[in-house]
C-alpha cells in the first residue's frame, strides 16, 4: 500500500525542565521504602520550584522552540496544549492562558488532558484539524507535566518516578521532516479508574482530614484490588499490556500503509530501561533503538516524554533520514497509543 502523503512535519523543539533532582538521595522524602524507588532505573527527575506552573513551563518551551524555527507568536495558527497533570485551577484553559503568555490576541486554541497520551496523540488530532481546515498551516503544540504535590505523591503513582517538563514543537503543513504518519489509539474502560486523583473535582472537592498525598495507598494498591491480589492475573494483564501495545503498533503502521518491520525506532514513555527493553523485544529491536538510554534522565514527564526523547535523540544523531519512529505508551483511560513520523 502506497504511503500517504504526510499533513505536517516539525520543524524545531524547545523544552523546559525543573530543576535537576537526585532519585536516590531524594527518595526517602517521598515514601518510606527508597529501595523500591531506586530499583526501579531512575537517576534524576525534574522538579519545579514553587510557584512555576504548568503553564508556565509550556511558555518557556513554547519561547524557545518560536525562537528556534523563527515564527513569530503572532504567526501562528492554532496552539495546542497537552496537559498531564492536576490543572492550576478547575473551570479554566490552559491552553487559552498558555496563548495569553505568548502575547497572542487572537488565535484558535485547543486543550488535551487525556494523561500521558495526550503529547501523542495530540499529534493525530491536529492532523484531524488541518484536514478540515485548510487555513491551519503554523502550529505550536506544547506537552506539559507538572505534578501538584498536594494531588499526588510523584514517586507512587505508578511504576516510575513523575517528573515536571515541557517540550513544545512548531508543526508546518508540508513539511519535509519528521512528517506525521498515522495515529492509532484504543482503550479499555474498565481500568479507567486506576490513575484518577480522588481529591479535588466535584466528587470530592476536600480530602479527609488528616489526608496526604505522602502518605495515601500507591497506585499499585487500586491495580491490585482490581485483580483480587491474584498473582497469575496480575501476570497475565501484564502480558496483555505487552500485546497490546503491538496491536496498537499494528494499527498505526495500518494506517500508514506499513508493518511493523518497518519501524526503526521505538519511542516509549519514560519507564525503567528494564521494562523498555522487554517492551521492544518482539519487534527485534535492541535497546539502543528506544529511549531506554534517555529515560533515567528525565523520569516520568507524562505527556511531555515521546517528543522529549523525539528531539533529543534527533539532536544527538541517532536517527536518520527515513527513519520510521513510532511514539507509543499507555496511559490513564486505560489508552494504548501510537504515532508514526518518519525522520
Amino acid at each position: 500500500m502506497a504511503e500517504r502523503p504526510a499533513a505536517f512535519g516539525i520543524t524545531g523543539f524547545g523544552y523546559a525542565f525543573g530543576e535537576d533532582t537526585d532519585v536516590r538521595s531524594s527518595a526517602a522524602d517521598y515514601v518510606s521504602d527508597p529501595e523500591r524507588v531506586t530499583r526501579w532505573g531512575f537517576d534524576t527527575f525534574h522538579r519545579a520550584p514553587d510557584g512555576v506552573t504548568a503553564v508556565g513551563l509550556a511558555a518557556r518551551a513554547a519561547h524557545a522552540a518560536l525562537e528556534r524555527t523563527g515564527v513569530a507568536a503572532g504567526d501562528l495558527d492554532l496552539v495546542v496544549l497537552a496537559a498531564s497533570e492536576v490543572p492550576e485551577y478547575p473551570n479554566w484553559d490552559a491552553s487559552a492562558a498558555l496563548a495569553r503568555e505568548l502575547g497572542i490576541a487572537k488565535v484558535q486554541t485547543l486543550l488535551l488532558n487525556e494523561g500521558c497520551a495526550a503529547g501523542v496523540t495530540g499529534l493525530g488530532l491536529v492532523a484531524g484539524l488541518m484536514a478540515v481546515q485548510p487555513e491551519l498551516d503554523r502550529v505550536l503544540f506544547v506537552a506539559v507535566n507538572r505534578v501538584s504535590e498536594f494531588h499526588r505523591n510523584r514517586m507512587t503513582v505508578n511504576n516510575a518516578v513523575h517528573s515536571d517538563g515541557a517540550v513544545a514543537v512548531v508543526l508546518r503543513r508540508g513539511h519535509p521532516a519528521l512528517r506525521w504518519l498515522a495515529t492509532e489509539q484504543f482503550t479499555d474502560p474498565e481500568l479507567s479508574d486506576w490513575f484518577r486523583t480522588d481529591y479535588g473535582g466535584s466528587v470530592a472537592p476536600v480530602a479527609p482530614a488528616g489526608w496526604s498525598s505522602r502518605t495515601a495507598d500507591p497506585g499499585h494498591v487500586r491495580v491490585q484490588s482490581h485483580f483480587a491480589k491474584n498473582p497469575a492475573r496480575l501476570r497475565e494483564f501484564g502480558e496483555l499490556l505487552n500485546s497490546r501495545l503491538l496491536d496498537v503498533i499494528d494499527g498505526a503502521c495500518k494506517r500508514a500503509g506499513l508493518d511493523r518491520h518497518d519501524v526503526a525506532h521505538v519511542i516509549y514513555l519514560n519507564d525503567s530501561p528494564a521494562a523498555i527493553e522487554e517492551l521492544v523485544r518482539p519487534l527485534g529491536l535492541p535497546a539502543g533503538r528506544t529511549n531506554a538510554a534517555i529515560s533515567p534522565a528525565h523520569s516520568h514527564m507524562g505527556a511531555a516524554d515521546q517528543l522529549t526523547s523525539l528531539g533529543e535523540q534527533l539532536s544527538r544523531g541517532e536517527l536518520h533520514d527515513d527513519d520510521v519512529v513510532a511514539l507509543t505508551g499507555t496511559s490513564i483511560g486505560m489508552r494504548w497509543y501510537c504515532t508514526l513520523v518518519r525522520v
